[in-house]
């Protein structure tokens, strides 16, 4: 087998995997459709908080952009709203679709002028200052859903009823994470390894010294803050349409799902590519797992779980894997000559 061979067949068997999934597992496909967003959740997190050194908890605020965009856009220029107070009734497939994908679009745009417009704004601050400021602009960004009207304030909203028979809904949601998520990994993927990754590699290990040798830091931790602004967005509308109610708790899961994200990255290793997948793919598993049979204490669970990922895999997944056998991530290890020992 070619070393081309070697290295282009977990991509295929993986994505093949991912195209059958849904017809293998018919029953479980919501929550297949919910691996794919962790990873997501995972890899985005991971290109400021792994590869940039900025950790956040503020990324659920592009999240909830996507959540309540879309059904907007649907609720408001393709439907009448009278149609789904009283009525309740499925809207034609064409608009359905129209709406959401307009809905999308729109949704990526707001994000990423949202991370541009918010991130100038407090990119500057460093450390823990900027992980506490993230985490209070997600508390704002739900306390202004609750209190706005227009989008349900705390009632919260319906998304549009998906225009097909019981069940197609999960298997449509189920394709449009895992494409949107196979294009996240391989943008990511191109990115690290260009001009991009290496300066926010160099913003990671020493910002001060980046800025000194010419980087505009603030311009590239804006713009990694955008891509990832760019695929939550989406991310969040197709959550909203197959939970089919969006609210507070749902747009802006910060207490849960913007904790996820940290402990799925470092879980599997902060700071690499497969990392966020790996670790993503282990705590989703485990947590359906834990909620199946560890009911009422499936937060007990959970907190052991963290535990054990901060003591026996500090550097993740990855990192334990890499010390242990480097040889089979491309790194030579010299052997130590007797007397270098001494």
């Amino acid at each position: 087998m070619t070393m081309a061979t070697r290295t282009v067949l977990p991509y295929l068997l993986i994505g093949l995997l991912g195209l059958i999934a849904p017809y293998a597992a018919p029953a479980f496909r919501v929550q297949l459709a919910l691996l794919w967003m962790m990873i997501l959740f995972a890899l985005t997190w991971d290109l400021g908080g792994g590869q940039m050194g900025y950790n956040s908890f503020g990324n659920v605020l592009f999240f909830g952009i996507g959540c309540y965009v879309p059904a907007v856009i649907q609720r408001d220029v393709f439907f009448r709203v009278e149609e789904y107070t009283f009525l309740g009734s499925a809207p034609p497939a064409v608009k359905y679709f129209a709406g959401f994908t307009l809905g999308l679009a729109l949704a990526v745009g707001v994000a990423a002028v949202v991370a541009a417009v918010v991130g100038s704004g407090i990119l500057g601050l460093r450390g823990h200052y900027f992980a506490i400021c993230t985490l209070g602009v997600s508390v704002a960004a739900g306390e202004i859903a609750s209190g706005w009207d227009y989008i349900g304030a705390g009632s919260g909203m319906v998304a549009p009823i998906f225009p097909g028979p019981p069940g197609q809904a999960g298997l449509f949601f189920y394709y449009v994470l895992f494409v949107l998520t196979v294009i996240c990994f391989f943008t990511l993927k191109w990115l690290y390894g260009t001009r991009f990754g290496l300066a926010i590699n160099a913003i990671r290990d020493d910002e001060d010294k980046a800025e000194a040798m010419g980087l505009h830091t603030t311009r590239y931790k804006i713009v990694a803050w955008c891509v990832a602004a760019v695929f939550l967005a989406p991310a969040g509308g197709a959550f909203g349409h197959l939970n089919n109610f969006i609210d507070r708790d749902v747009a802006f899961p910060g207490a849960t799902v913007g904790v996820w994200m940290v402990l799925m990255a470092v879980l599997g290793g902060k700071g690499t590519l497969w990392g966020p997948v790996v670790g993503a793919t282990i705590f989703h598993v485990t947590q359906e797992l834990f909620w199946t049979y560890f009911l009422h204490w499936q937060r007990v669970a959970l907190g052991l779980l963290i535990v054990v990922i901060v003591v026996f895999f500090p550097l993740g997944i990855m990192g334990w894997l890499r010390e242990r056998w480097p040889e089979k991530f491309g790194e030579t290890v010299d052997p130590v000559t007797l007397g270098e020992s001494r």
